[in-house]
């Protein structure tokens, strides 16, 4: 979604949605104890918006229910994602947008770990490490102008 610049990836391949998930009465149901699973998480950020085109993370195939590994007794969540090229300079702001929305979305009790699938990004190191730091994902949502960026990523679009 720049306003005029370039883009990197001016004709992405655009994968199709996944079809929406099927509630139980159980799982709707308060009072009975339903775990988190990878598809519940998978729901949570499949329609995060690129920060580039007017798409789905799910529709540019950035996130698979796949790569989504849910330990609900152990208390933790990791997401690999996928960039559309090896050189995406939006890496780092897509993962910190998948992080911000599990941080919002899921307990305390979580441990969110948010990386970029092994082999496929130039960065990757570099990007794992800044989303691995608790100060710097701080410090990033401290920053008015990157946490706007960050909200309209998150925003809801119609689809």
């Amino acid at each position: 979604m720049s306003g005029g610049a370039r883009l990197e990836n001016a004709n992405p391949v655009i994968f199709q949605r996944s079809g929406e998930r099927l509630l139980t009465a159980s799982e709707e149901d308060e009072d009975v104890h339903d775990p988190i699973d990878d598809r519940e998480i998978f729901d949570l950020i499949r329609s995060i918006n690129d920060p580039e085109h007017p798409l789905s993370l799910e529709e540019l195939n950035v996130v698979e229910q796949i790569r989504v590994k849910v330990d609900d007794a152990g208390n933790t969540v990791g997401v690999e994602f996928t960039p559309t090229i090896p050189h995406c300079s939006m890496a780092t702001l897509i993962g910190l947008s998948i992080k911000v929305k599990l941080l919002r979305s899921l307990p305390d009790r979580f441990k969110i770990d948010v990386h970029i699938t092994p082999g496929t990004h130039a960065s990757e190191e570099a990007v794992n490490k800044q989303l691995a730091d608790k100060e710097r994902v701080a410090a990033a949502l401290e920053n008015s102008s990157l946490l706007e960026v960050v909200n309209q990523c998150l925003s809801t679009r119609t689809i």
